[in-house]
């Protein structure tokens, strides 16, 4: 039968339709257009690979771009199914078994295999390694699409270690290709199963990603962002207001408050699991003043939270009292000490310091200044003179790791997971980052680790923070919240999709028009 002029029409009009708009795998849109993003930090290469991560969020702003894993943060889902389809725990906790989604591929076209899985996960060694190694037995490939991991015994925390930012342990890379170019020359050029492809890497100036149109929950928006280095916030901000970049990442004090009073601008804080403290890095040394908990407690009494919150953070990070992010799992909500200059003065005093203490450099996380700078100020009024020492981000990291810091230093943490992986990584003795720790604590944290009763775990991981607290381990500044400068050609930021990451979720980023 011949089809009647009026179909033929209809037809053509359908056909002029969808040949008119820009659309790519299975009717997905076209990715278009570009975005810049001005980075707070020099941009590392060691963030490209997955192994070494840190027990930081930062890296995973490039990490979850080019990298995809099992399990990971999604709109929606604090704990999502990602290159894994489905998965499964076994009755008695000891094994999981994940399902990958068919036909996955890496950007270079090699499949994403159980095989890579493992590869991944017995390369990784960073940020929580040592916990993961010592309970997990074995990795098993059942066949090219399922993988169990078998537990030495019942740790109800391995999917928080393995499935969310706590380690990157969960993301997966090709070991084919990192097997023909070793580490440095994946970090040359890294190759993922993520939204975007490795471009170009400029060393301390940019990073240029092009979105992956095969990616498998749908190609990105954006068809090309480009990450760049830039350190100083006032420069940030002049890009963002010149249209020279479209979000300005991690703002702070007077850069801030720019963003805010431009109508054209928004300024958007973040809602991730993230705490600045202040480090006592001496104070297992009987040689070192630190030693004295009287003088911890005078660091503790000296700050006065809430203004460095308003001179630092517009007055939008609440003040805190234990380094555990109120918003994770099993954190002890607790007041924070009270500001107390006399208090601080007199606790001085009784540790024989009346006029008080020179106590050296003050080393803080870059680029959070405007903190530090707040904290000094407060620190030295009451007599423990402080003088800050700026260093270079990855310089700071590195020395943290390998316990260089001394003295007095300020940090800031935003992975997520929960309060043991917190206490794991900071509080634990044998803790990546930890400078010491208390034999009682640690058996408290093992005790917890083994705990499958939701209710007398967290009982637990109170009490190791409140010992914290007692024994004035930490001083706790205020939550981290990252006042981001959004620009006016972004339509939809997607900043805080994801649950407890400030980055965007970048495949859902939008520009005006898309």
């Amino acid at each position: 039968m011949e089809p009647s002029p009026r179909r033929i029409v209809l037809l053509l009009t359908a056909a002029v339709l969808i040949l008119g708009m820009p659309h790519g795998v299975a009717g997905q849109p076209t990715p278009a257009g570009e975005a810049v993003i001005g980075w707070h930090v020099t941009l590392a290469p060691s963030w490209f690979d997955p192994s070494t991560a840190p027990p930081q969020i930062t890296p995973f702003g490039l990490l979850y771009a080019i990298h995809d894993a099992l399990l990971r943060p999604l709109p929606g889902q604090k704990m999502g199914a990602s290159l894994a389809e489905s998965w499964k725990e076994s009755p008695d906790g000891r094994v999981y078994e994940f399902k990958l989604r068919g036909g996955l591929k890496f950007h270079n076209g090699d499949p994403v295999t159980a095989e890579d899985v493992k590869f991944s996960f017995e390369r990784y060694k960073g940020a929580g390694s040592k916990a993961l190694q010592a309970r997990v037995q074995q990795v098993e490939i059942v066949d090219p699409l399922t993988v169990r991991f078998h537990l030495k015994e019942p740790w109800p925390d391995f999917l928080t270690f393995y499935g969310t930012s706590a380690t990157a342990a969960g993301i997966v890379v090709p070991k084919k290709y990192l097997t023909q170019v070793g580490d440095d020359g994946f970090r040359k050029h890294p190759v993922g199963a993520g939204p975007y492809t490795f471009v170009s890497h400029k060393p301390g100036i940019e990073v240029v990603l092009e979105a992956y149109p095969g990616y498998w929950r749908h190609a990105p928006y954006v068809k090309r962002l480009i990450m760049k280095s830039v350190p100083e916030g006032t420069t940030r901000v002049a890009m963002l207001k010149n249209s020279e970049a479209d979000i300005a990442l991690a703002l702070d004090g007077e850069d801030a408050l720019n963003v805010k009073r431009d109508p054209r601008l928004q300024l958007v804080p973040s809602r991730h699991a993230s705490i600045y403290w202040i480090e006592f890095a001496d104070q297992w040394d009987p040689k070192s003043p630190w030693h004295d908990k009287r003088l911890r407690l005078a660091v503790n009494y000296a700050l006065d939270r809430q203004a460095i919150s308003e001179a630092a953070c517009l007055g939008l990070c609440p003040p805190a009292g234990v380094i555990v992010p109120r918003v994770m799992d099993f954190a002890l909500q607790v007041a924070p000490p009270p500001y107390d200059p006399q208090k601080a003065k007199q606790l001085l005093a009784e540790a024989g310091y009346p006029n008080g203490l020179d106590a050296g450099d003050f080393v803080p996380i870059p680029p959070f200044f405007a903190t530090a700078e707040a904290a000094v100020n407060f620190l030295n009024a009451v007599g423990i003179r402080v003088k800050m020492r700026p260093v270079e981000r990855a310089a700071f990291y590195a020395a943290w790791q390998e316990k260089k810091l001394r003295g007095l230093f300020m940090t800031a943490v935003g992975n997520a997971g929960n309060a043991a992986s917190r206490v794991e990584a900071f509080i634990y003795s044998k803790g990546s980052h930890a400078y010491g720790g208390y034999p009682d604590i640690d058996d408290l944290f093992l005790q917890q680790a083994r705990e499958r009763d939701p209710r007398k775990r967290e009982a637990l991981l109170h009490k190791i923070q409140q010992l914290t607290i007692d024994r004035a381990i930490f001083a706790p500044i205020m939550d981290l919240r990252a006042l981001n400068g959004v620009g006016p050609r972004v339509a939809d930021h997607t900043i805080n999709a994801l649950h407890m990451v400030p980055w965007p979720s970048w495949e859902d980023m939008r520009l005006q028009g898309q």
